[in-house]
């Protein structure tokens, strides 16, 4: 089994749920009390979303490749950014390790492409929905083209990650503009809607809605099992 490596914190809420969601599947597929090899490094966030939010970009890149040797030096055999926004920096904390870098698009677009779905709507940080280093990607290396929500309700979206699901804050009429807004993404023509930041399946889950939801974080982990248990199959 490959020792998986993390680099966590971003925020801790969602990185518990990599934590369990690896576990989990590592048990399930080699039964007993079988349990992933991790190798963690948690940031601190409050550090990483002051940077971000002053658009200091190259200093979180700075950070997370520190954090990110760190787990190399841990015995890691490949890493997973346990974030969707900081893969803004991805190709830079890959230029500063060795061992491989599980990209989080990379692995929701395969899944997409599985199922066959083209166009697909993407909730996230403001971030990840405006910028391009998320959306290309998908459209660029998968042909995947990506619709995103108003300028209102990306503030909406937004402010809901950093002011409550970040602080483990779950509230009903959260979850209602949520679903709201994936409602407005499928009818402007999205098949399906990646919920593209670690924290938004506290909030928003299959159950909730008719809209398949591609929960990157559960997605992301997947493969993390899927490739340290592959020479052990």
């Amino acid at each position: 089994m490959k020792t998986i490596g993390l680099l966590g914190g971003m925020s801790w809420q969602s990185t518990t749920s990599y934590y369990q969601a690896i576990n989990q599947g590592v048990s399930q597929a080699l039964g007993g009390l079988h349990s992933a090899k991790i190798c963690l490094v948690s940031v601190d966030f409050a550090q990483i979303e002051a940077l971000q939010h002053q658009g200091r970009w190259d200093e979180t890149a700075v950070l997370l490749t520190q954090a990110a040797q760190s787990v190399q030096a841990g015995g890691a055999d490949f890493l997973m950014i346990c974030t969707n926004t900081m893969h803004k920096v991805a190709a830079q904390v890959e230029s500063g390790i060795s061992i491989p870098l599980l990209h989080i698009a990379d692995a929701t677009a395969q899944v997409l492409q599985q199922d066959g779905i083209t166009t697909v709507g993407l909730l996230g940080t403001q971030f990840t929905m405006q910028q391009g280093f998320y959306k290309d990607r998908l459209r660029d290396k998968f042909g995947v083209q990506v619709l995103v929500p108003s300028e209102t309700q990306q503030q909406d979206v937004h402010r809901v990650i950093y002011e409550q699901l970040c602080h483990g804050i779950i509230k009903q009429s959260a979850r209602e503009r949520y679903l709201s807004i994936i409602d407005d993404l499928y009818r402007q023509g999205a098949q399906a809607v990646i919920l593209g930041c670690t924290e938004i399946a506290l909030l928003v889950e299959q159950e909730h809605t008719d809209v398949p939801l591609y929960d990157t974080t559960q997605i992301h982990a997947q493969m993390a099992v899927t490739l340290a248990l592959e020479d052990d199959k």
